[in-house]
């Protein structure tokens, strides 16, 4: 398994003025606004922050971690069972066309392990 990128979570209760920031003063691209704001840097793919996360529900991750592949996640889910890892939002694929889910790391840090699905 390969890590393809690692994704930052930005709080905040602006997501326009969020979203203004981070396109116009960072240069930045919007590359999805609902459910949640994902800006991606437009030279370097793997430069990517989630804006409004918190506001979803369940636990919240600190960062994510795209594995790149759905297998890959279903692998790693795997080992983190495995190895005893709390798992703390159970393997599914989300609407927006994402497989995930989010373990607790044996410090109690949240991470959100996922990887892009094909859209049917």
């Amino acid at each position: 398994m390969a890590v393809k990128r690692i994704v930052a979570y930005a709080g905040g209760d602006h997501i326009a003025a969020s979203r203004d920031f981070y396109v116009e003063v960072l240069g930045m691209q919007v590359a999805m606004e609902d459910p949640v704001l994902d800006l991606r840097s437009p030279g370097a793919p793997v430069g990517e922050i989630i804006v409004g996360a918190q506001e979803m529900q369940g636990p919240q991750p600190s960062f994510g971690v795209d594995v790149g592949d759905p297998a890959a996640v279903d692998a790693a889910h795997a080992e983190a069972l495995r190895r005893g890892l709390r798992v703390v939002y159970a393997l599914r694929d989300e609407p927006w066309g994402v497989r995930r889910f989010f373990v607790e790391d044996p410090g109690g840090t949240i991470v959100n392990v996922l990887a892009h699905i094909a859209r049917r």
